[in-house]
């Protein structure tokens, strides 16, 4: 089964019609749209990206019969060449936070690669995107320093504050990951504009129609 993980690039989007349910993890309760694919909404009850339970939100896809994942993002650019609008599909992701893990008690070391043949299809499915890149995360709330933002530069391409904790969880838990980013703005320091949450949600809401055309099309190759 495909899931969908949205947050703030999905609230403007026209869904198909899902099912409201509530699932009980070992990590906790999670809310799960269900329908010809799970849709998780990551910032349940408004939640910041620091306050989510990614343990319990993954630990329900899992449950739910889900095998492969695709995330929807948003992230600020670390490079130029990377402009606001675009869409970026990462291959590999770097954290400079804490990463949470279902292996509190054992031992575990899982490779983490993110899907290759996942991330070919979908820069089939999306042309217009730019297929390889660096994703890193940061804790928020609070956005980046602008020291912060040249030395990330200097390793990544793109800072988002949720897709590194879902991949590693979803590869910890035996399911397959890729995602994809909408490019909202530059990174502190790197453009003019002013980066504020406000923001986020205009960019989203200008791109509702893209993004709802590019989920359409990645439920229908993936159910």
């Amino acid at each position: 089964m495909l899931g969908i993980i949205g947050g703030t690039s999905l609230l403007f989007t026209d869904l198909p019609p899902l099912e409201k349910m509530t699932v009980a993890t070992p990590f906790g309760k999670a809310e799960i749209h269900m329908g010809a694919f799970a849709l998780l909404m990551r910032h349940q009850h408004n939640l910041p990206p620091h306050r989510i339970n990614y343990r319990a939100c993954l630990a329900a896809l899992a449950i739910l019969g889900v095998d492969k994942i695709v995330a929807f993002g948003s992230a600020g650019s670390l490079k130029p060449d990377i402009l606001p609008g675009s869409i970026v599909i990462p291959t590999d992701y770097v954290s400079v936070t804490d990463i949470p893990s279902i292996h509190e008690c054992t031992i575990e070391h899982i490779r983490p690669e993110l899907d290759a043949d996942m991330i070919r299809i979908l820069g089939e499915l999306v042309p217009e995107a730019r297929v390889g890149g660096v994703y890193v995360q940061t804790r928020g709330p609070r956005i980046e320093t602008v020291a912060e933002v040249r030395a990330l530069a200097k390793v990544a391409d793109l800072v988002g504050m949720t897709v590194a904790s879902e991949a590693t969880l979803a590869l910890e838990l035996g399911m397959r990951f890729a995602a994809i980013c909408t490019v909202d703005n530059h990174a502190n320091g790197l453009g003019e504009e002013i980066l504020t949450y406000e923001h986020m949600l205009e960019t989203s809401r200008a791109n509702r129609l893209r993004t709802g055309k590019i989920l359409a099309e990645i439920v229908e190759r993936f159910t």
